[in-house]
């Protein structure tokens, strides 16, 4: 089976910056994928391209056996995206923005699935209201729910916990770890190690744009080494070798 996301000598320059840097890297079906680094590292970026919303400056990839270069908008009818800050319409209610995304990807019964959303993530008395009045936290929800409206195969998700209380980020942790369980795939890019470690299967480690390490959590779990001291002494020796 191919990977519903692969990579090769995936590339960003802004200016002299190499923001990634040559980054190969292949994403399995079923797996929720950790694309871990410190902030800067280049992880944001990755997304952008995965999703065709920034051209790379070389290499190749194939999102669901799409060239998001070449096909931005087929990839992002395909996948479910929820970006680093949550951007929903200001001129839309909560309730008004699901359907609007509900129209635009063609979802059938789309009253009861945004139902289903508003309770399950406990904003249901936010549903009326403006997308610019809701808090950080409510816009997070919302941004989540509408990712994953069309049920799709793969959702690349940036940093969906950083906002969320932490009965809220149980909730999600566990529709994550439900959703992969299924056979659909999640790659998830994040800088807090503990939630990697708990929910990922898989991980890669990015350090000012390189590729530092891919593996699998249980790897790490049978030598007895936690994902954060995996993760500080190769980001050490990343340092060193600059």
């Amino acid at each position: 089976m191919p990977p519903v996301i692969k990579t090769n000598t995936y590339t960003k320059l802004f200016g002299d910056l190499r923001a990634v840097d040559t980054v190969s890297l292949s994403v399995e079906k079923g797996s929720l994928f950790g694309l871990l680094g410190q902030n800067g590292s280049g992880k944001t970026t990755m997304i952008k391209m995965l999703t065709g919303q920034m051209k790379p400056s070389s290499g190749t990839a194939e999102v669901l056996d799409i060239d998001p270069s070449k096909e931005p908008v087929a990839v992002r009818e395909a996948v479910g995206i929820i970006p680093e800050q949550e951007t929903p319409p200001s001129f839309l209610t909560s309730v008004e923005y699901l359907a609007f995304v509900g129209k635009i990807r063609n979802i059938e019964g789309i009253e009861e699935k945004s139902q289903w959303w508003f309770e399950y993530l406990d904003f249901g008395d936010k549903r009326d209201v403006l997308c610019k009045d809701l808090s950080r936290g409510t816009r997070q929800k919302l941004m989540f729910a509408q990712a994953f409206l069309h049920s799709p195969e793969l959702a690349l998700i940036d940093e969906p916990l950083i906002n969320l209380d932490p009965i809220m980020q149980r909730k999600v942790k566990q529709f994550l770890t439900d959703y992969v369980q299924s056979g659909k795939t999640i790659f998830l890019s994040t800088h807090i190690l503990e939630i990697a470690e708990e929910i990922c299967t898989d991980f890669a480690i990015l350090h000012k744009g390189k590729l530092l390490h891919t593996g699998t959590v249980r790897e790490l779990t049978e030598k007895n080494i936690h994902l954060d001291d995996f993760f500080m002494d190769l980001v050490e020796r990343g340092n060193k070798n600059v």
